[in-house]
């Protein structure tokens, strides 16, 4: 009976892969199982004196390097380990375990399994003489637009636009920011805590200048034609400081001028707006273009791989409601870090104290709620509190 052996066959081989995948050491000797871009990977430590929280960190970090290992066995040099979602945690005897889900990049894109949010504000114009009343007006809200816009379209950003207002009331002196007597706090946190943003764009158009044509050497026919065709041929130097803040510190974390320079019709028709075909089919659009494409490449490449921050906007009964949901890619079963944000200071090195794990369990499109772990301490979760993904080191 053929059909009967080839169906004894398949149920062989579907309770092997039922078996295999239900076994939580499967894999190496280090609980390693690669699939594409992800890696499965388990890390254990000892809990010395009691202390949970260092042996989970310790397991953490072990994991980390189990999928490097992992990635230098296979001959992987071009991936990185970008970030990493712890999945499950176990405690056995005097050991803690952690099963994680390594997220894999090459070395010039790295990504991460979050989107993190970005607020962009204008790019004001150092001289506004530079740009006439019958050129585009859109620069200073079109840049940063467009900017935000080539973030997102990455997957790794969610953009919010505030395109209208500007950090600086002297854009001579950006990236420093004035602030308004009796301020006391950061105009760059105000705005973060507003939209829930994780950086803030910002920038200058520092130079715009059109060379002047005033004097015309020579006279006679020659100089007569240079007279005439000077309002049509020019060049015209570009020059627009790009900077990215940090929205829980303030802290100046991206600064970067991008220059050029156009030769020939340098002139920007009023109405053209910045990313639209006839804005790029100019010759000082298309220069803009590029300096946008440019400063939106260096921007990903460099906070791609920043682990995802937000808030915690709720807190009480054991249960956390978070500034991000399924739009920032958090699913339910996440874990995520939590840290008290009395301490302030620059991200990464003042965080306050570990408040616990959050296991998400539930998810809206722009929220998510979960409850902490047995070892967090009942009400010490304040709304304003970070929430960060496990890092990397």
């Amino acid at each position: 009976m053929p059909y009967k052996n080839l169906l004894t066959v398949l149920l062989i081989a579907l309770l092997a892969a039922c078996s295999s995948g239900n076994s939580k050491r499967g894999g190496d000797e280090n609980g390693v199982a690669g699939s594409g871009q992800q890696v499965s990977v388990q890390g254990s430590a000892p809990i010395v004196g009691g202390g949970i929280e260092a042996a989970r960190r310790a397991a953490i970090d072990d994991a980390v390097r189990n999928a490097s290992l992992q990635l230098k066995r296979n001959n992987n040099s071009a991936l990185l380990v970008s970030d990493i979602k712890v999945v499950d945690e176990w405690q056995d005897a005097d050991l803690y375990h952690v099963q994680v889900l390594a997220v894999l990049s090459d070395k010039q894109r790295c990504g991460s399994p979050y989107r993190k949010k970005i607020v962009a504000t204008g790019f004001p114009v150092m001289n506004a003489d530079q740009i006439s009343g019958t050129e585009s007006q859109d620069l200073y809200s079109g840049i940063p637009r467009e900017i935000n816009n080539q973030l997102m379209e990455t997957g790794d950003f969610i953009g919010r636009n505030l395109t209208n207002t500007s950090l600086y009331s002297r854009p001579d002196m950006a990236p420093e920011i004035r602030f308004a007597e009796g301020t006391a706090e950061s105009v760059i946190l105000n705005i973060a805590k507003q939209h829930n943003a994780q950086f803030v764009l910002s920038g200058v158009i520092r130079d715009f200048r059109v060379e002047s044509t005033e004097y015309v050497r020579g006279s006679g026919a020659l100089a007569d034609l240079k007279s005439m065709v000077r309002d049509f041929v020019a060049r015209r130097s570009v020059g627009i400081d790009v900077y990215v803040y940090d929205g829980f510190s303030g802290a100046l974390l991206f600064q970067h001028r991008y220059t050029d320079s156009i030769l020939g019709d340098v002139s920007l028709p009023s109405g053209y707006t910045v990313g639209s075909d006839r804005f790029n089919s100019t010759s000082a659009g298309h220069a803009i273009s590029e300096i946008i494409q440019q400063a939106s490449e260096d921007i990903h490449k460099l906070f791609g791989c920043y682990p995802f921050t937000t808030r915690v906007i709720q807190a009480g009964n054991n249960r956390i409601v978070i500034a991000a949901g399924a739009q920032d890619k958090i699913r339910v079963g996440d874990k995520l870090m939590i840290y008290s944000a009395s301490a302030g200071g620059v991200t990464g090195a003042g965080l306050g104290e570990s408040q616990g794990i959050l296991t998400i369990t539930d998810i809206s499109a722009t929220t998510a709620a979960g409850t902490l772990d047995s070892t967090a301490v009942a009400g010490a979760v304040r709304p304003g509190d970070w929430v960060k993904s496990f890092a990397t080191p």
